[in-house]
């Protein structure tokens, strides 16, 4: 499907590519091809390439393979977010590691999505990563969970800052779902559930939703 005529380059989201398989490459290229809300704005094979190219693409967002022939791609994901703090990094992997998903998300990942993943599966995901979701694994997420559940740790009080719709906004964010999905799911304005994320934000001390996500999940509300 071609991209509709009345959207321009201005509307969409750059998204920049490293794999060093140049078949998934084009196939990602062909993909987005026929997105209205995606771009394709730049690739590379390497570490190497991606730390050097992806300052002058800026991509809006970053599709990363978890492992490249001269590095890691989660390492790839910490210098792109260090050096671009608006892009979304999200890890394009071939198997489910859940160590490497939390990894790459304290590394500052969006998420992760399987190579396996149908075509229009991966468009959809890839778009609601533009959207502002966050994409973890369920199983996953609940693996981590128990491991850290059985982890000695101190107590984190910051919970009990949270008012009652707080913490069910922060479960919602760590199930992945955007502003408007929230809005929807509680009945509430877009504008109050945004207003409440900033809020859950302030009073965890932290500055990005999917790092919001990973504490309600070691927090066990996910």
């Amino acid at each position: 499907m071609a991209k509709s005529s009345t959207v321009t380059e201005v509307d969409q989201q750059r998204v920049f590519v490293v794999d060093d398989h140049e078949l998934v490459r084009e196939g990602i290229r062909f993909l987005l091809d026929t997105s209205d809300k995606l771009r394709y704005a730049g690739e590379a094979s390497t570490f190497a390439d991606a730390i050097a190219r992806a300052p002058a693409v800026k991509p809006d967002l970053a599709l990363i393979d978890v492992q490249l022939p001269d590095g890691s791609g989660i390492e790839v994901c910490r210098e792109i977010r260090s050096i671009l703090p608006d892009t979304r990094c999200v890890m394009l992997t071939s198997f489910s590691d859940d160590e490497a998903m939390m990894d790459a998300v304290i590394a500052g990942a969006s998420g992760f999505i399987m190579k396996q993943a149908r075509s229009r599966e991966l468009l959809e995901a890839i778009e609601r990563v533009a959207d502002g979701a966050v994409l973890l694994d369920p199983a996953a997420v609940e693996r981590q969970r128990q491991v850290m559940q059985r982890a000695a740790r101190s107590d984190d009080h910051r919970l009990e800052t949270l008012t009652d719709q707080e913490r069910r906004i922060l479960e919602l964010v760590a199930d992945g779902l955007t502003n408007t999905e929230i809005a929807s799911e509680l009945s509430i304005a877009p504008k109050t559930a945004k207003n409440a994320i900033s809020s859950i934000l302030l009073k965890l001390g932290m500055t990005r939703r999917v790092n919001a996500a990973v504490f309600a999940v070691r927090n066990g509300l996910r």
